[in-house]
């Protein structure tokens, strides 16, 4: 390469350099409205340790506003309150009715008749309906269940909400740090290409090799600007979670997390979850609920009683009447009604087993599910901290000090940033999902920690 630079070549420099000062100031910018976000980057060559911490207490704060003003979490609770007043009015008798009774005789003026006939008389009374034997019982314990039923919901969206809570935080982390490592790597390319600037002025570097620089910086610009966006919806996600306006400051995050243990074998964690998960339990309330209808609904084939007193004065030479009365609803059209009662029933009951299973079955699978991910993921965070990040970091330090004396193309040598960035972003992606695993995880067995 000639020693002067020609004119075409100088016109371009020029561009390059204008928009090298232009991208350093923006960088700067952007950096100094994120620095405590640029801080939480660890050194390029630095290990990542994955040694094992209990859960932030700042999201443990977060996870305990959202239990206390989710209005997911207050919907649930309050209609978990309504059903338990519920059983009480089921097992009460009708309410008694109250009569009054008025006959004349021969003119329908009031009292018209009370000396001079014997038909005539006032009186009152009352009558009461009494369920079947057993059918207050019966509807109380089918009332009782579905209470149950939701107070298990409730409990049910209180683990989701808590989970929804954790997953959108540790992405959030994700995205903190991942932005923080874009910045970093953004302030790496801008030595690179200040490098191959001064290679080229030497003639030992192309003037594409400038180029290519500017055109990488400028894509991270655009990747930045995504991170942005996706921080705030997360934001606005994460809020929408608690309970807290939009307008609302944005939520902190924590600038460190390390992979949590969850020292639980397969077994257990099977055991667990058929013990503590709410899905489960709402779905057995369920089954039983369904048991006791079918039981109501056999008991329709009995009759309903009616017992009625009732007084009646009659003139005054004429003894008064005390007239007792009872009553029976004869199910006469039982081949209509209760048949077909009873057999609704029972497969609302095959119903309600069947989901019953079927739930079983979903939390099992979601439960090895997540067991799977987190056992891979805890293999997989090593792999980075141990073998592929170093590596990464030793192969981007020799290209660029291979690029120094022209050892090595300025394409390897951009590859190697690149590198060591994606595979960065990959354990930090991994390490948000290891710990949205152990979330969902406690979703279903309930928090071991």
């Amino acid at each position: 390469m000639s020693e002067t630079i020609p004119s075409f070549g100088r016109t371009h420099l020029a561009r390059a350099m204008i928009l090298l000062c232009a991208l350093s100031f923006i960088s700067a910018s952007v950096t100094e409205a994120t620095a405590q976000e640029s801080n939480l980057a660890p050194d390029m060559a630095s290990p990542i340790s994955t040694a094992a911490v209990s859960t932030p207490s700042l999201l443990q704060a977060l996870v305990q506003e959202a239990l206390a003003r989710s209005p997911m979490i207050t919907a649930a609770r309050t209609h978990s309150e309504a059903l338990t007043k519920v059983p009480k009015q089921v097992s009460t008798l009708p309410d008694p009715q109250v009569g009054l009774q008025h006959f004349t005789v021969g003119s329908p003026q009031p009292f018209s008749g009370y000396e001079t006939s014997d038909f005539y008389y006032s009186g009152f009374g009352f009558s009461q309906d009494i369920p079947g034997p057993g059918k207050l019982g019966l509807r109380a314990e089918q009332a009782q269940k579905e209470a149950e039923a939701g107070h298990h919901a409730l409990e049910v969206q209180q683990r989701q909400v808590a989970e929804q809570v954790r997953e959108t935080y540790f992405n959030l982390f994700y995205l903190k740090k991942t932005l923080a490592l874009l910045l970093q790597t953004q302030a790496e390319l801008q030595t690179v290409a200040q490098t191959a600037e001064s290679q080229y002025h030497v003639g030992m570097a192309q003037q594409q090799d400038v180029f290519k620089a500017q055109l990488e910086l400028t894509s991270f610009l655009k990747e930045i600007e995504m991170h942005h966006e996706e921080v705030d919806q997360s934001q606005a996600n994460l809020k929408a979670i608690l309970g807290r306006e939009q307008d609302s400051p944005n939520i902190a995050i924590g600038d460190d997390l390390k992979a949590t243990e969850l020292p639980v074998d397969d077994h257990r964690l099977r055991e667990l979850g058929l013990r503590n998960s709410p899905t489960l339990k709402q779905a057995r309330a369920m089954e039983e609920r369904g048991q006791a209808a079918v039981e109501i609904a056999k008991r329709e084939y009995l009759p309903d009683f009616t017992v009625g007193y009732t007084y009646e004065k009659t003139g005054p030479k004429f003894k008064d009447y005390y007239m007792l009365s009872l009553g029976a609803k004869i199910p006469l059209y039982f081949w209509r009604k209760q048949n077909l009662a009873v057999e609704q029933a029972v497969l609302e009951k095959e119903s309600a087993r069947a989901d019953a299973y079927s739930k079983r079955l979903s939390v099992m699978s979601d439960l090895q599910n997540q067991a799977i991910a987190l056992q891979t993921t805890q293999r997989v965070l090593k792999l980075y901290s141990e073998g592929l990040i170093p590596q990464a970091n030793a192969t981007h330090e020799s290209a660029l000090a291979a690029y120094r004396v022209s050892k090595v193309d300025f394409q390897t040598l951009l590859s190697t940033v690149i590198d060591v960035l994606r595979l960065r972003q990959e354990y930090y992606r991994t390490l948000a999902d290891h710990e949205i695993a152990v979330a969902k995880i406690q979703e279903i067995i309930g928090d071991q920690s």
